[in-house]
């Protein structure tokens, strides 16, 4: 893929006093008190603002954070708590500036951060002139948010289009060669985990997968929906019974190829979603009217690690079970530990997948952490996403 790379116009000295306007993927997860209870996100921007402040560069810094309603500010909706951990993290203050898209007062070698972009009317809808202003703010913008790759709006695409320069930073670029490396030519077998609540959010993704893994792991609600295309029972378990003829159809294209969906054996169930709700282990044939499933069996647990270990390569998207439980995070933690003792080239993406990770300290052993979710599988789903494609235009113009 042929992008210009921020980490080059810092080497060769392009960057030195220059506007550097950093699109990064700041939106991480708090509680209800407002607290960032899983920074990875963070942690994996910091790299690029260092690289900038090093190059002498006068760093602005955005992102969005949950999903605020265009030209309405709320409290819960500010880059507080994000510019409190990004100065921990720098050594340094970070002033956090509203009200940014007019003007914006930054000298070389220092760094603020803009106010939740999506704040701003037009971001989402990649408006013309909100974008012409925000690449007015900069000599050169840098994308550096895989996790919104995917949507084509204002700071992710838009400003690529009129900034004097647009690039990509070394986290995008990092992905990019990642995800190359495993997709172009992966070594087999192709292993991929899927899981989350609903099938007809990654119902596209599923049926692309199946023309191209060896195995389709499924999970969460989507494996409910799997099992009752199996002929199985699921009590008041999450599931989508309308697309059960699209689970199937998945099911089929695997089979015709030789390949497969493992459907769980045996599950873990309780009466009621609760993390202090009795848990009880029992044969998937067995779950009745009133049980919930919230996590796969230790039997299909161990049969999924074993097709872990023999993988090539891994794509890990979702937590098979109610992890943030733990009388039903087994399953997600032997998938977890299965991954990382693994010698396939494994991926793993979107934000309950890290959280989990960081859960089982796993980090390490995973190959590569990508810090998008709906991005990630778009990827692997074969799509061109508005951000490469703007920085490649933007390249092949150059």
């Amino acid at each position: 893929m042929n992008i210009l790379r921020f980490t080059d116009l810092c080497a060769s000295g392009q960057a030195s006093g220059q506007r550097v306007f950093i699109r990064a993927d700041l939106n991480v997860p708090q509680d209800d008190a407002g607290q960032i209870t899983e920074d990875t996100r963070i942690r994996a921007s910091v790299p690029c603002i260092q690289m900038a402040l090093a190059a002498g560069a006068a760093v602005m810094v955005t992102s969005h954070l949950g999903r605020p309603t265009e030209g309405e500010f709320k409290p819960e909706d500010s880059l507080a708590p994000v510019a409190a951990r990004l100065g921990e993290l720098l050594g340094r203050e970070v002033p956090l500036i509203a009200d940014w898209v007019g003007g914006v007062s930054v000298a070389p070698g220092q760094v603020v951060l803009l106010e939740n972009c999506r704040v701003n009317k037009g971001e989402k809808k990649n408006n013309e002139d909100l974008s012409r202003q925000m690449a007015a703010l900069c000599d050169i913008y840098v994308n550096d948010a895989f996790g919104t790759a995917h949507r084509a709006e204002a700071t992710t695409h838009g400003i690529a289009k009129f900034a004097k320069i647009a690039c990509a930073g070394p986290l995008l670029s990092a992905e990019i060669d990642a995800l190359n490396a495993a997709l172009g030519a992966p070594k087999r077998p192709l292993v991929a985990i899927v899981a989350g609540s609903k099938v007809s959010t990654k119902l596209t993704i599923l049926k692309s997968l199946s023309a191209k893994v060896d195995q389709l792991i499924v999970g969460g609600g989507i494996a409910n929906t799997f099992m009752l295309a199996a002929g199985l029972p699921i009590g008041k378990s999450l599931a989508e019974a309308d697309l059960v003829g699209d689970a199937k159809a998945v099911i089929d294209l695997m089979a015709a190829r030789g390949a497969s969906v493992p459907i769980p054996s045996d599950v873990v169930t309780a009466k009621a979603f609760a993390a202090d709700a009795p848990a009880t282990t029992k044969a998937s044939s067995e779950v009745a009217a009133d049980d919930m499933i919230l996590d796969i069996g230790p039997q299909t647990a161990t049969q999924l690690a074993a097709v872990l270990n023999g993988a090539g390569t891994i794509v890990w998207n979702g937590p098979v079970g109610v992890f943030e439980f733990d009388a039903f995070a087994h399953g997600t933690e032997t998938i977890a530990k299965a991954v990382a003792e693994s010698s396939a080239f494994s991926i793993a993406g979107g934000g309950d997948t890290l959280a989990a990770i960081a859960k089982y300290g796993i980090e390490k052993q995973v190959s590569y952490i990508s810090t998008g979710g709906g991005a990630f599988l778009e990827v692997l789903e074969g799509k061109t996403l508005p951000a490469f494609e703007v920085l490649m235009q933007r390249a092949a113009s150059a």
